[in-house]
């Protein structure tokens, strides 16, 4: 059976798309799934996150792939056919070079860090997912609890045409230290912040 596209985009910098992805990898592949890593942004943080992960670690434990916008279509293909789950990380932009991204998700993820600018900027991301008929769930990231920023944000969020995550990732300084190292949140030891990462896996897995 063919694996399960997740394609994460947000037309704003800086949202968190990467943190997002790698993390998600790593908690699925605790899990004993497969997972493969598609990195459609220039920038390439995913694919030196995953370089430094292998020198690091000896092995990364995931397959990871780099395309063009045009290019998505047959990476997803291929990378479906070997592995439970390909994650996609999108460059921070919407335009026609994220159809195919979004075009190939079985599920299409938005992080939305605690602010309205963040929150205005899904719009354009949800606009296109749902002329390609796709599911869109926002993640809120860098949330604060019992903050009024983060409560109206939240709300705010929910009450957009698309699921809101009920697990959400903390403001905390782990999951900038572990992205720099080539790990992610669930392999730093017993925290909040691997705790959140692995309820966000498993609620996404639910809903899959």
């Amino acid at each position: 059976m063919p694996g399960t596209v997740i394609t994460i985009a947000q037309q704003k910098g800086g949202s968190g798309k990467t943190t997002l992805a790698v993390n998600l990898a790593v908690a699925f592949g605790r899990r004993g799934l497969r997972v493969a890593l598609l990195d459609t942004d220039p920038q390439g943080s995913l694919g030196r996150w995953f370089l430094m992960r292998r020198a690091r670690l000896g092995e990364a434990g995931m397959e990871l792939s780099t395309a063009s916008a045009w290019g998505v279509s047959y990476e997803c293909e291929k990378l479906r056919q070997n592995n439970d789950f390909v994650i996609v990380d999108t460059p921070p932009k919407v335009d026609a070079d994220l159809r195919p991204a979004l075009r190939e998700a079985d599920l299409v993820l938005i992080p939305v860090a605690a602010s309205h600018v963040d929150l205005w900027a899904t719009g354009g991301v949800l606009d296109l997912a749902e002329r390609e008929g796709k599911r869109a769930t926002i993640v809120l990231n860098r949330t604060r609890a019992g903050t009024r920023l983060g409560d109206q944000v939240a709300q705010a969020a929910a009450a957009l045409n698309a699921g809101v995550a009920r697990a959400a990732l903390g403001q905390r300084v782990v999951f900038a230290e572990t992205l720099g190292l080539g790990l992610a949140a669930p392999e730093a030891g017993k925290s909040a912040a691997g705790a959140e990462v692995e309820a966000l896996a498993d609620e996404i897995l639910a809903l899959l």
